[in-house]
């Protein structure tokens, strides 16, 4: 079993960037294959990226090129580094871990969330 938090969101203006980080406590935690998602003010939660165990990565289209997510197995951590901020990249951020490495698209793939880590961007 994993435990995740989320840290590094924040308020941060148009263009700026912040790093978010997953902290996950319990075994096994390379063995899982790691993902983000957020949840805007009145949307469904979406799919942003994955790493899985091999560290391969896979990004949604509105991410593409500048959001970057990355995993320290050593620290039992999964960054995402999200820049060139958009107004509609504001939402609640979580991060998930899932036992298999297919499907890091969809929600039903993720054993476990963290409680998520709020990013609102000003423009």
């Amino acid at each position: 079993q994993l435990q995740l938090v989320e840290t590094g969101g924040g308020l941060v203006q148009a263009g700026g960037s912040l790093r978010l980080s997953c902290a996950a406590s319990g075994r096994r935690f390379s063995s899982y294959s790691m993902g983000w998602f957020r949840q805007a003010p009145g949307k469904e939660r979406e799919f942003v990226a994955a790493i899985t165990n091999m560290e391969r990565t896979y990004y949604a289209d509105s991410v593409q090129g500048r959001f970057t997510i990355s995993r320290d197995n050593a620290k039992n951590t999964v960054y995402l580094h999200v820049n060139s901020l958009k107004s509609e990249d504001t939402a609640v951020y979580y991060c998930a871990a899932a036992g298999t490495a297919y499907g890091l698209r969809l929600e039903v793939e993720y054993n476990y969330w963290g409680q998520g880590t709020q990013v609102t961007v000003s423009s």
